[in-house]
């Protein structure tokens, strides 16, 4: 099949744009992957050091050195270094308490070590949705990556095994090991916690909640029983659409990502992990992750995204994962390709199923093939596997202790996922916002069509408790554009406004016209409400946003792809912007760890670079 016109001339300008970054990182990584191994390369004090707690066995692996003497060097073995993001805190990341010693036990029976040379931090969304804690949690990404590069600086592995599933650590842990690109990586995911409460029935006890229908006992108890067990939430939020783009990068054991924690092919997944990364080692077929992560790989990764109506996180984060790879994207590139990428999932909050009826209808592998066979992907990438691409169009099956892979065939479930001769719709699931506003990003996939043109007069907030204040007291029964300014990155970290989806949902469905225009974000699993987000550049560096006054009338229209206020230019040009309140400010930089982040808040750059903090 032909690859996509459109596909293929946004692959070639990010090539084109990225050549200086892109050969420079090259380079580097070449002359890091020259090297000997560490064990023969360092200091002997150094190796000592590196592997003085590792059993006999496997140190004279590690190293080459028996009890009574040198032995040759062909008896080194590979040595690799795992990353992992395990805490019992938080239902994705719990079930790798025990995957070190399964990977230990797999490398010893091929020769190799292994090591869990650090540990990354995993925060929450839905936990600190709403609250101080969240201001931390878009930087937490930033923080992960340095983890990652910290813990691989001992420099002594020959791979690396990434242990991470959520939000920020899967890009974290990607940007950390990219800095690392001379050595091949796998990543491990844990899998999907079991069906609980349906998503639908969980938003309606959400929206019961914030109109006083229900009480706090009777919404704990419908959040607990759709939250109820290890392994990922069941949306296909942030953290479910990282594992949809890991499969399209092909960076995963081919169809590992929604396997629940407790199937019984989740170990033998892992020990594969093992295995494949020893096969893409110097003395197999060295294949490193910088050379695998390339333009292509990252344009398979867009498309997959939008193909399945993703988060709109991953317009941020996978720009700042393609400038540690050496490559520059942006909306711009995100938008051309969404004009053809077919929609080809309903997955909630696209639609009512969930991750693990998305994996019985077929799941990642039903969409890889079908966006291959359409063209708008590219096949001839490397991936982990030889067999390349092709091979994430299968699927895993455990059959007497042993696993294979059979191909996906044909949609379980055409209301979950389509072919793209059939596509839910003819384009993807996000749209780029031009205009007088600035640059942001909408996610229209889960937003009925009727409600893609919204236009109404601004009411103009600085915080989103404001916001829910203002509903509490029933002052926002009307149309309205939401306008919630001081969000971005330099402001307080951008966090996620999820917690306003309720609220807005019960105006909406009272019938008033309602849309929330920010510089924030809104989380994975937003969508119900027409939503501009990550406006660009922000309030806080003197944006558009911070000249919107009460009763200016907005028109957020996302067929056009346009976001104005219809303010005359005269005066809108002669108006002094606001500045971010005193009070909101000192609330913003302390408390909660935020005096930490302080230095991230000043340097970051705009969404659309990333909201990187390290360039």
């Amino acid at each position: 099949m032909l690859l996509n016109a459109t596909v293929a001339q946004v692959t070639a300008r990010i090539a084109k744009r990225s050549q200086a970054q892109r050969q420079a990182y090259l380079q580097q990584l070449d002359a890091m992957a020259m090297r000997a191994p560490g064990a023969d390369r360092m200091g002997c004090a150094n190796v000592a050091h590196a592997f003085a707690a590792m059993p006999a066995g496997d140190k004279t692996r590690a190293t080459g050195l028996s009890a009574i003497a040198v032995v040759a060097q062909e008896v080194r073995g590979p040595n690799i270094g795992v990353i992992t993001a395990y805490n019992d805190l938080l239902s994705a990341h719990a079930p790798f308490a025990h995957y070190p010693e399964l990977i230990k036990d797999e490398a010893r029976k091929w020769g190799a070590t292994a090591q869990v040379a650090g540990g990354v931090p995993a925060m929450c969304d839905g936990v600190t949705q709403g609250t101080p804690g969240m201001e931390l949690s878009l930087f937490s990404r930033d923080v992960i990556a340095m983890a990652t590069a910290v813990s691989l600086s001992h420099d002594v592995f020959d791979a690396v095994l990434l242990l991470g599933v959520c939000d920020k650590i899967v890009p974290g842990l990607l940007i950390g090991a990219l800095q690392f690109g001379h050595l091949p990586a796998v990543f491990v995911p844990a899998g999907p916690m079991s069906s609980g409460l349906s998503n639908n029935d969980k938003a309606k006890v959400r929206e019961q909640a914030a109109q006083g229908l229900v009480g706090r006992e009777a919404l704990l108890q419908a959040e607990s029983a759709a939250y109820h067990a290890e392994g990922t939430c069941t949306f296909y939020g942030t953290a479910n659409s990282n594992q949809m783009l890991l499969e399209a990068m092909g960076l995963h054991v081919p169809g590992t990502a929604f396997i629940n924690p407790a199937d019984g092919m989740r170990e033998d997944l892992t020990r594969e992990s093992v295995r494949t990364v020893l096969a893409l080692t110097k003395t197999r077929q060295f294949t490193p992750i910088g050379k695998l992560v390339d333009e292509r790989c990252i344009v398979n990764a867009m498309v997959a995204l939008l193909a399945t109506g993703g988060s709109t996180n991953h317009l941020i984060h996978w720009v700042a994962v393609a400038r540690a790879a050496g490559l520059t994207i942006d909306w711009d590139d995100f938008s051309a390709l969404s004009d053809v990428a077919p929609l080809l999932a309903r997955v909630y909050p696209n639609g009512s199923a969930d991750v693990n009826q998305f994996q019985a209808a077929g799941g990642p592998g039903y969409v890889i093939g079908q966006l291959l066979d359409a063209g708008f992907m590219h096949e001839d990438v490397l991936t982990v596997r030889a067999g390349g691409l092709r091979e994430f169009t299968r699927i895993p099956s455990h059959a007497e202790g042993q696993l294979s892979w059979q191909g996906s065939g044909e949609s379980k479930d055409l209301g979950v996922l389509r072919p793209t001769s059939a596509p839910f719709s003819a384009s993807g699931g996000l749209r780029l916002l031009k205009g007088n506003l600035g640059r942001s990003v909408i996610k229209i996939s889960a937003v009925p069509e009727a409600l893609h043109v919204i236009q109404a007069p601004a009411r103009v907030f600085e915080s989103q408790e404001q916001i829910l204040a203002a509903f509490q007291a029933g002052q926002m029964e009307h149309d309205m554009v939401c306008v919630l300014r001081w969000q971005g990155p330099q402001a307080n970290g951008m966090p996620e406004l999820h917690k306003l989806t309720p609220p807005l949902a019960v105006l909406q469905g009272k019938g008033y016209k309602v849309a929330l225009v920010t510089d924030g974000r809104m989380s994975g699993a937003s969508g119900k409400i027409p939503a501009a987000i990550h406006v660009s550049p922000e309030a806080l560096s003197g944006g558009p946003l911070a000249r919107v006054q009460d009763g200016d009338v907005i028109r957020l229209d996302a067929i056009e792809g346009t976001l104005n206020v219809l303010v005359d230019d005269a005066v809108w040009n002669a108006r002094t912007p606001a500045t971010m309140p005193a009070q909101l400010q000192s609330q913003n930089s302390c408390g909660m760890g935020r005096e930490l982040f302080a230095n991230m808040r000043r340097n970051a750059l705009k969404a659309e670079e990333g909201a990187c903090t390290w360039l």
